[in-house]
């Protein structure tokens, strides 16, 4: 398969030679001519499979050069995600013979010189974020009804922001006839009104890709038990020697934390992060495409609207809160077939989450760092296995508590008290004892009032009477506070 069979304009096929873009990626395939035929579209793919130049290029098909008014809107949820799409534009419009005005509105820029300019000739191609776009409707200096098409770029990074409700007023804007498309990496379902609200009929794409991150990525696992993380990151850069490393964080505090560890070590490091000023982050990002900068030190939601070319190694310094954005940050890197390295930091207490990102088809490789090199291990394979032959026993021992209620008298509590306390140095009741705290604190997470009422009563009486052993009791507590906290 190749772009000829598009039959695009002479202009966009020289643009596509300029590119050396010679055979579309398999959601350009799939959705190129679905595009041109003019459907309605909801096209959900991971970020770099090409999803910019599937509406691009049909966009630039469909224009009509000699008309004077705007023919096409597309939104994204950040200046540099405006950024990327409008460059891309502009490089296919600078091969057409006749000029297309292509514009990119975004924050931070000369609001008065657009309004200026717009008073002269519309644009074409409209790009940018949504509230600079509005503002420009608002004020009736951006005359948009006459649009033909309208795009929303990185919609569930648009809702997450919270400017959909400004794509919301955009799209009131917008005449009713014309050819509304979104493509996101995940379609969430707060999604789902906005786009019942909008779309005709429209066609749902889901390009199912053959693995969760790319397989030139290797994906490591290295435990930070007892050891010092921000030693242990820097000791990863000593050995890591990176063209470009990103190393995610979960909170502004913790990136601010490890900036400055990492800059006092000698290291040339940029922070990006939702509380750094726009005028300093566009100084930043020029840096780091300068090359200025080995490493940077970023949040999910900050990073999510930047393309960064080259990064060759991504660090998570713990895992994301929100675990679909491993899937966003480990994507960082290896791509277009470039080989790639993801490392992810993690502690006893995070093995639930991995497992969950195990379920999703994300494999690890266990390492560890031994006599100045990476080396493979298998600690937590072991661990993991002797969880699950503990999970089957917790099983079989709760089987032996779920017991049909029975109609008591009063005051059957103390004698419930009083048999048990006869009964505890018995080792069948303390396996059963042990067992459903253990399977109380395991799956706190997806506790159901019904199914546990049984364990639950149990394991509070058997609690007062029994439970006077050190770990047992450490393991009690735990699962009482939760138990307080969450439920009653």
């Amino acid at each position: 398969m190749s772009f000829t069979k598009f039959q695009f304009k002479n202009y966009i096929r020289e643009a596509l030679e300029e590119l050396k873009f010679t055979t579309p990626t398999e959601v350009q395939d799939k959705l190129i001519p679905i595009v041109l035929a003019g459907r309605d579209l909801v096209g959900e793919s991971k970020t770099g499979s090409g999803k910019t130049h599937t509406f691009l290029l049909p966009i630039f098909q469909q224009l009509d050069e000699a008309s004077d008014s705007v023919q096409a809107v597309i939104t994204a949820p950040s200046r540099e995600l405006a950024t990327q799409i409008y460059q891309a534009a502009r490089q296919i419009a600078a091969h057409s013979e006749v000029e297309i005005r292509v514009v990119n509105y975004v924050g931070g820029t000369d609001k008065a010189r657009q309004i200026d300019k717009l008073a002269s000739n519309q644009p074409h191609i409209v790009i940018g974020t949504p509230g600079r776009i509005y503002d420009l409707v608002k004020s009736g200096d951006l005359a948009i009804h006459k649009a033909k098409t309208f795009v929303v770029d990185e919609a569930d990074m648009t809702l997450d922001m919270g400017f959909l409700e400004t794509v919301d007023k955009i799209a009131g804007s917008l005449p009713k006839d014309l050819q509304f498309m979104v493509f996101s990496a995940t379609i969430p379902q707060k999604l789902q009104p906005f786009l019942k609200k909008y779309l005709s009929n429209p066609v749902m794409e889901k390009i199912k890709t053959k693995t969760v991150i790319s397989d030139t990525i290797d994906n490591w696992l290295i435990s930070t038990k007892g050891r010092d993380k921000n030693a242990q990151i820097y000791q990863l850069t000593q050995l890591m020697q990176p063209y470009l490393a990103m190393i995610f964080v979960n909170t502004k505090t913790r990136a601010d934390e490890l900036h400055s560890y990492l800059t006092a070590q000698g290291l040339k490091v940029a922070k990006i992060h939702g509380d750094i000023a726009p005028r300093e982050r566009k100084r930043i990002m020029n840096q780091v495409k300068n090359l200025d900068f080995e490493y940077i030190v970023a949040t999910d939601l900050a990073a999510r609207g930047i393309d960064i070319e080259g990064v060759s190694h991504v660090i998570n310094d713990a895992i994301p809160q929100d675990l679909s954005f491993f899937v966003h940050r480990v994507g960082r890197t290896g791509r277009n077939g470039l080989p790639g390295t993801a490392i992810t930091l993690y502690q006893p207490s995070d093995d639930s989450d991995i497992r969950e990102l195990e379920k999703l088809g994300i494999k690890f490789t266990p390492k560890m760092v031994k006599d100045g090199e990476f080396q493979d291990t298998y600690d937590r394979d072991r661990r993991a296995n002797r969880e699950k032959k503990q999970d089957k026993l917790d099983i079989e021992m709760i089987g032996l508590v779920k017991k049909k209620k029975k109609k008591v008298k009063p005051g059957y509590k103390k004698k419930l008290n009083g048999r048990l306390m006869k009964n505890v140095v018995r080792p069948s009741v303390l396996k059963i004892v042990l067992a459903v705290v253990q399977s109380v604190k395991q799956n706190a997470k997806h506790f159901n009032r019904k199914s546990w009422s049984t364990e639950l009563q149990f394991f509070l009486f058997m609690r007062t009477n029994y439970l006077n052993r050190n770990t047992t009791l450490k393991t009690a507590n735990c699962a009482k506070k939760w138990y307080n906290d969450k439920v009653i």
